[in-house]
């Protein structure tokens, strides 16, 4: 009967420390499913830097002349570091073009962006409607902070905007500097702008990301990568195009 008991004990033990494991990011060997896993890993990291490289290169006749311009307007200021959730839910600090006021998150609406913002500089509006503020997150690629393709690294006063679930699983990946719900909400600061309630549609637009970047984490694969990347350079040139949703025809349905 002793045995028995210690017997049960002991299973009960093993799966505890199985679920305590699989909690914490680690694959248990030597399933295939962990194998592919982290094979995609491996290949997405490796895809990640040569992207980055390509892009740095690519990019610099852009990137060179907004550093001089930044350098001598608005508050002479390049780079801007902040706080974010990413992977596992640690914090590190994004790198942006500084494109508002000093202390901007504790002035006029916080962290919501709106269109015509008064907080952001005339060159930094340039800068934020053709998205190449976010180019600096290139330097975050590199350090391993970030991935191209993921859930956006969120404020935690934006994290907390999502339910509990979301919460718990989002930053099961890295996140990335395009990722699904940047697709779909592209032109998210016009959206909220224009809304009777920019707060009100700020929490709708999140509870729907948050069913977006769950579809995301079990989709996650080479192909679904790759197409986030090419969505997002067609949206750049093409930004009323309907592709996303033709292409992924099984995304969470949207109810606003």
């Amino acid at each position: 009967m002793r045995k028995d008991k210690r017997s049960v004990l002991a299973v009960g033990n093993l799966q505890l420390a199985v679920c305590k494991l699989k909690a914490s990011g680690f694959c248990p060997p030597p399933t295939a499913h962990c194998q592919l896993l982290d094979m995609y890993k491996l290949i997405k990291r490796i895809t990640d830097i040569l992207i980055a490289t390509i892009a740095l290169i690519l990019l610099s006749p852009i990137l060179i002349p907004s550093i001089i311009i930044l350098l001598f307007t608005g508050e002479h200021k390049v780079f801007y570091f902040q706080k974010r959730l990413g992977y596992k839910n640690r914090v590190f600090n994004i790198c942006k073009f500084a494109t508002m006021l000093k202390n901007s998150p504790n002035i006029g609406t916080g962290e919501i962006t709106l269109r015509n913002d008064p907080r952001v500089t005339k060159f930094g509006k340039i800068l934020r409607i053709t998205k190449v503020n976010e180019l600096p997150q290139i330097i975050n690629i590199f350090k391993g902070d970030m991935s191209v393709v993921g859930p956006r690294p969120l404020m935690e006063v934006s994290f907390k905007q999502y339910p509990d679930e979301v919460q718990q699983k989002i930053y099961n990946s890295k996140p990335g500097m395009t990722g699904i719900g940047s697709l779909i909400f592209r032109d998210e600061e016009k959206i909220v702008s224009d809304a009777p309630d920019p707060k009100a549609m700020y929490k709708n637009i999140y509870l729907y990301k948050g069913e977006l970047e769950l579809w995301y984490q079990h989709k996650a694969s080479l192909y679904t990568d790759f197409m986030i990347i090419f969505l997002t350079a067609w949206s750049i040139l093409f930004p009323q195009n309907k592709l996303t949703n033709k292409i992924f025809k099984d995304l969470p349905v949207r109810s606003f």
